[in-house]
């Protein structure tokens, strides 16, 4: 394994970048029509409980992953094969997200590439990225946060200057009550993308202050949904609500609207860099996720070994996971969230914590 740290600001950059990378491109909380970013709003605050969860089992066990602490709190055997579960489900994450991009690439500008070329060339870099380590790959967050944030900002205010946002659309708020919104945040937003935060679990006994590491992904976490609560909030008022919930990549939509002073158009160029930069972090951080954690579990020394089969895994299931990109989006909505999420991300961390705090309670500090 490899013995390195990361600080506060890397952290708190990667946390960022992992949240937003797929939710900012899509339409979390939808159903909801035009009180999704409500639904938003409160999958944020589900996510920040469920992390002070994850946190509090990281105070129990500083110093290890997830995948090696389950073998402390339920068996060696046991532990294993929970562990082994949450590979496949950080695997399982990273196809789908792969797929998720793959197909945005494919619709906006690739139209004639081949979904496998596609998809190759961004896990070959991500291949890459791991084989570096994850010192590097924080180091890497650090200078593309900086650029998302300019671009993010100049496309702010050049929707705002082309008259394109009409804040009447997200009106009337709660027309149908708060059932769409309950059913919004309970199907989708309180696991994507706030619960997907599980996946530190395995990250942060890489941090090299842990007296931050709360702060420093509540503080993430909350820069981000603010993010994404905007996002949704343009998107509706540039779209309306009936083009926002039928598009599929909503924020394509609102800037392909764009005509500013009748020569500033055709941005979709910047969007696709935003595209490559998020998706490369939001699906390395799985893909590291899962090859730290097998290496941890099958107690292989250097976890590069399984970069490369990990990665074939991905490639060819983001390819075989779904005959076309309707039939994925409807697995993503209507099964993956109680088959997977549920369990993964809010039952087996509680009750590890149960369990943590009736047998070590004493040890913490």
């Amino acid at each position: 394994m490899e013995k390195i740290k990361i600080n506060s600001y890397q952290m708190f950059v990667l946390v960022v970048q992992f949240e937003m990378g797929s939710a900012i491109l899509f339409a979390p909380g939808s159903q909801a029509k035009q009180d999704a970013w409500i639904s938003i709003l409160l999958g944020l605050a589900g996510g920040l409980v469920l992390f002070l969860v994850y946190f509090r089992l990281y105070k129990f066990f500083p110093n290890v992953p997830l995948t090696s602490y389950l073998q402390i709190l339920v068996g060696k055997w046991v532990g294993r094969f929970i562990g082994f579960l949450y590979v496949l489900y950080f695997t399982y994450q990273a196809t789908r997200i792969l797929r998720d991009f793959g197909e945005l690439l494919l619709t906006s500008i690739y139209t004639n590439t081949p979904l496998f070329i596609i998809n190759s060339l961004m896990l070959l870099t991500m291949i890459y990225g791991i084989h570096k380590g994850l010192e590097v790959l924080a180091r890497v967050s650090e200078l593309f946060f900086i650029f998302i944030y300019l671009f993010a900002l100049a496309g702010f205010l050049v929707i705002m200057f082309s008259d394109l946002i009409h804040l009447e659309n997200i009106k009337p708020i709660l027309e149908n009550g708060v059932e769409p919104v309950i059913k919004a945040f309970m199907q989708t937003t309180l696991y994507f993308p706030f619960g997907e935060m599980v996946t530190f679990t395995m990250l942060l006994p890489f941090l090299n202050n842990q007296k931050k590491a709360k702060w420093v992904c509540l503080g993430g976490m909350l820069l981000a949904g603010i993010n994404i609560v905007i996002t949704s909030v343009v998107n509706i008022s540039v779209l309306g609500v009936d083009y926002f919930t039928r598009s599929t990549f909503p924020l394509l939509s609102t800037i392909s609207k764009i005509h500013f002073t009748n020569f500033l158009e055709r941005l979709d160029v910047f969007y696709i860099l935003y595209v490559i930069i998020g998706g490369f972090f939001k699906i390395t951080i799985f893909f590291y996720c899962a090859v730290y954690g097998a290496a941890d579990i099958f107690k292989i020394e250097d976890h590069r070994k399984l970069v490369f089969p990990v990665g074939v895994i991905i490639l060819f299931g983001s390819i075989t996971i779904a005959a076309n990109y309707s039939e994925h989006i409807n697995e993503g909505m209507k099964y993956i969230p109680f088959i997977l999420h549920l369990p993964f991300q809010i039952i087996i961390p509680i009750a590890l914590l149960i369990i943590a705090f009736f047998r070590f309670s004493k040890r913490d500090k």
